[in-house]
């Protein structure tokens, strides 16, 4: 019997921190028929594949909320299909107060349970709600009193259409225009504020009545204990439950609890409120990196400049349509990826690749929403809906990069799962082993198991990874380092060898036409040919072959059965004649060349060209030598890497001594002459010897990059950059990949030191417990000020900057592109 799987995805309110995940994770491992399990804690979303012929929803669901969460479906259970609409009108809102993700999902949650809704598509960055509503199954009363039940105000912004109803009754609310503010919410507003608000001001009444009425006092100091503990009591009950029964809120209610029984509440009720604290400040700085990515987000403009013939109106960018015309004026933001159709300027790209410098950009160039237009307006087509932008890909990415868990936080998973019953198993040896075997007082014992539970929560070293890899990742983005993952960052810090395509990577990408050898056939005849045959193929040898005959001003005739021979040769009909444009080995293979053309290849290819051979047949009409231009930066990142300890190499389809020119001036090693087959050999071949990345275009190379530990693609912000690859280089510099290693090492000593860190001063509070120095405030305080410390430590990773990157300089000649 096949099972039916079926993709579903919440938003779990209140999995706002690791060890929230951690549960969440560990629960649904013991529900069978869940597989392709992924959470994110910053976006508080858990996805999963459920077979619920094993599992129904409704079993998934409870559990959450017996771990304290409140599961809202994002992808609702399949509903019969709706019967033909009589009236759907589009709608749209201001929806005041949905200013953030949690509020869109929210939003979109609550809308998905109303019969009758399509089309729906929120933006917490404008606040508004655009949806279709079949208004003869959901009024519009209903949906405007959801909105308010959930908090927020929603504010008609352009009339719907008219319907029968809506005829018969008074006029709907005007168009409003869009408040710009976008507020966050206040700490004290979430529940785990009110937590921590109600149990401190308890405490403190408490510890005021101890100089009063000392008898109130305890009661206060119970109180406040019970009122901390309560939700952690029902939370860790659920969790044992389901399976995971040695929880850090079992670990803390127990040691509440125990104070409270052996006359120490003052001290139960600081445990409490210490642990609330260490708890919201997990939320603060999960909200801090949510910060980071929503203010990418406002970095896009709110409306466009639509060009209709002689005029133009502003509308709002969510409703810009492909093929569209929007002006761009100087210092404005552009509203979305598209084409330069008139207009030269320079444009700043930083909000996509980093790159602070702006780059002239001229017709025919692309550009992207968000960037910014410093000089001359621009009038570009849309090639792109907001929805679909880079910027707006690049911020699901580095969300959906939250799933894919570095080994380091694995192991931290798998450790933890031993760590803490151990924890628990020593503190019950302690408690009971002295007094049974030694005749020990019971009251200093327990006493100090009490405290070896507090000491032994896991809440800094579960979070000391996490915490760390979404820092680096947010900190990565903003300078065009597009970091897909925790599994990729921390790979790419141990590579021992880098290698390089070379096309595209190490050189522009961009070659030109510098020599036409004629050897059977006027100059040119073989530059119209070999443009004929390359007609209609994108490789850059090609085009440049193609352009270099349109600016000669040749017609080129018309070609047949255009074929092309992948890392070889260009085959077509012209002009009735078999013609190929091909490598010379690929000459060599079909005749035998003459002894001056082999010396004219040679000469060419010693100074970093790349020949191609006409033939026609077995006859050599003419060579062609075409030139390309290295990266301004790549000599100087081949010798950082090179001080970074890494071996970098060049894999090319390119001949051998066009290779070793190009390597020898950018001061590399270089495997030449590969066809796509052998690099990946070669990849695999070094992989045995130590980790290996790949660094290519994005799109010849997706083989390689896959086979690699740590695939890289040379992006500049394109589609198939983003999409391939492990991480992709946005600014499209070599610079980056040393970059990359550096952010790599930095993320990793911050993890290795949170991880000392947390486990030392565990294992100090530890021996000063046993030693009688440490008392229960103390001993939840080393757990609380470790969480804060190495919170504090993995938010450093924010401000990475990397070594500076020289600014864009012009283009030095010497290289050639390879046809493979």
């Amino acid at each position: 019997m096949t099972a039916t799987r079926t993709h579903v995805e919440y938003f779990v309110d209140g999995m706002d921190c690791a060890s929230c995940v951690q549960k969440v994770e560990r629960m649904v491992a013991t529900l069978p028929g869940t597989a392709d399990v992924k959470t994110s804690f910053t976006k508080q979303t858990l996805h999963l594949s459920l077979d619920e012929s094993r599992t129904p929803r409704h079993t998934l669901e409870k559990n959450l909320k017996a771990l304290g969460y409140t599961p809202n479906p994002l992808t609702p259970a399949p509903t019969p299909p709706a019967p033909p609409s009589v009236s759907a009108p589009t709608l749209e809102y201001f929806v005041d107060g949905m200013d953030c993700a949690s509020c869109v999902q929210k939003v979109e949650r609550m809308v998905a349970t109303l019969p009758g809704t399509t089309d729906v598509k929120t933006s917490f960055a404008k606040q508004t709600l655009r949806l279709t509503l079949d208004e003869s199954r959901t009024s519009r009363h209903t949906l405007e009193t959801n909105l308010k039940n959930l908090g927020y105000a929603p504010s008609a912004l352009t009339p719907p259409a008219p319907t029968l109803d809506d005829a018969a009754n008074a006029p709907h609310s005007a168009p409003v225009s869009v408040p710009p503010a976008i507020h966050a919410k206040p700490w004290y507003a979430a529940g785990q504020g009110r937590l921590v608000v109600s149990s401190g001001a308890l405490l403190a009444l408490a510890f005021l009545f101890s100089f009063i009425e000392p008898r109130l006092a305890t009661v206060g100091y119970v109180a406040a204990t019970l009122l901390g503990t309560w939700p952690l009591a029902r939370k860790a009950s659920a969790s044992a439950r389901l399976g995971d029964p040695f929880s850090i809120n079992m670990l803390v209610s127990i040691a509440a609890i125990g104070a409270v029984l052996i006359g120490q509440a003052p001290e139960g009720a600081v445990v409490v409120f210490f642990f609330a604290i260490g708890e919201l400040l997990e939320g603060v700085a999960a909200g801090k990196a949510r910060a980071g990515i929503q203010a990418l987000a406002a970095l896009a403009p709110k409306t466009a400049l639509v060009l209709h013939g002689d005029h133009q109106h502003e509308v709002p960018v969510d409703q810009l349509e492909i093929g569209q015309q929007v002006l761009v004026r100087p210092g404005d933001r552009v509203p979305s990826d598209g084409t330069i159709l008139t207009g030269t300027s320079s444009v700043d790209d930083s909000p996509v690749t980093g790159e602070s410098v702006p780059v002239t950009k001229t017709v025919g160039d692309p550009v992207y929403a968000g960037s910014i237009n410093t000089d001359g307006a621009l009038t570009v087509r849309v090639d792109k809906t907001a929805a679909d932008n880079t910027i707006a890909r690049i911020i699901h990415l580095v969300e959906e990069a939250e799933s894919s868990k570095a080994p380091t936080a694995r192991f931290i998973d798998r450790f933890s799962r031993v760590y803490t019953p151990g924890v628990v198993l020593v503190a019950a040896l302690v408690a009971v082993v002295p007094p049974l075997l030694f005749g020990a007082q019971w009251y200093p014992w327990i006493y100090k198991g009490i405290s070896l539970l507090l000491i032994g929560c896991p809440c800094a070293l579960v979070l000391s990874v996490p915490a760390a890899v979404t820092s680096a990742i947010s900190a990565g983005t903003r300078r065009g380092l597009l970091i897909k993952g925790g599994a990729a960052l921390e790979t790419i810090g141990r590579v021992t060898t880098i290698a390089f395509d070379k096309t595209g990577t190490l050189t522009a990408g961009k070659p030109r036409v510098t020599n036409v050898i004629p050897l059977d056939a006027a100059p040119n005849d073989v530059l119209r040919l070999a443009a004929a045959v390359e007609t209609g193929s994108n490789h850059p040898l090609a085009l440049a072959i193609v352009q270099h005959a349109k600016t000669e001003g040749l017609t080129l005739p018309g070609a047949q059965n255009a074929q092309a021979l992948p890392g070889r040769a260009a085959t077509a009909l012209i002009e009735g004649r078999s013609l190929a444009v091909g490598s010379p080995r690929y000459a060599a293979e079909t005749t035998r060349l003459p002894a001056d053309t082999l010396a004219s290849i040679a000469a060419l290819e010693a100074q970093g060209r790349t020949v191609v051979v006409l033939m026609d047949g077995p006859r050599p009409l003419g060579l062609i030598a075409l030139r390309d231009e290295p990266r301004p930066d790549a000599s100087a990142a081949i010798q950082d890497l090179k001080a970074l300890g890494i071996r970098p190499l060049m894999l090319t389809g390119d001949n051998a001594r066009t290779g070793a020119a190009i390597a020898a001036d950018l001061g590399l090693d270089v495997q030449a002459e590969l066809l796509p087959e052998d690099k990946l050999n070669v990849i695999q071949h070094l992989k045995t010897t130590g980790r290996v990345a790949m660094v290519g275009d994005g799109i010849n190379d997706a083989p390689a990059l896959a086979l690699s530990d740590v695939g890289i693609a040379m992006g500049g912000g394109t589609e198939v950059a983003l999409e391939t690859a492990d991480v992709a280089l946005l600014q499209g510099r070599v610079s980056g990949v040393p970059n990359l290693v550096r952010l790599s090492r930095a993320t990793m000593s911050n993890i290795r030191l949170n991880i000392a860190f947390a486990l030392g001063l565990k294992l100090i509070f530890l021996i000063t417990t046993l030693l009688g120095y440490t008392n229960l405030w103390m001993a939840i305080l080393a757990d609380t000020g470790a969480t804060a410390i190495v919170t504090a430590n993995a938010l450093r990773l924010l401000s990475w900057k990397g070594q500076p990157q020289p600014a864009q300089a012009a283009p030095r000649p010497t290289s050639t592109p390879a046809r493979a």
